[in-house]
């Protein structure tokens, strides 16, 4: 989907006043979208197994962390709870 969208937004460019291509570039634009949400999420899923296959070794898991993002800075802090 992504060269398809990839052409569709070319195509567009050429011929603004082309509404097949506008719903093309709209549909596209969904659909890859959903593409890489799905990815990210796959992805997400296989390093937590990573990383849980890591931590399992000192009897930790990564729901003993937790990641809270500061809104002023944008940074991270992590805490460590080990009830979990």
């Amino acid at each position: 989907t992504e060269g398809a969208l990839r052409d569709a937004k070319r195509a567009y460019e050429l011929d603004p006043t082309n509404a097949v291509a506008r719903k093309n570039v709209a549909r596209l634009q969904k659909i890859e979208e959903e593409r890489l949400e799905k990815l990210k999420e796959e992805t997400m899923g296989k390093l937590k197994d990573l990383g849980n296959s890591i931590l399992g070794n000192f009897g930790l898991s990564l729901d003993n962390f937790a990641a809270v993002q500061d809104p002023n800075t944008g940074g991270y802090s992590i805490s460590f709870n080990q009830n979990k």
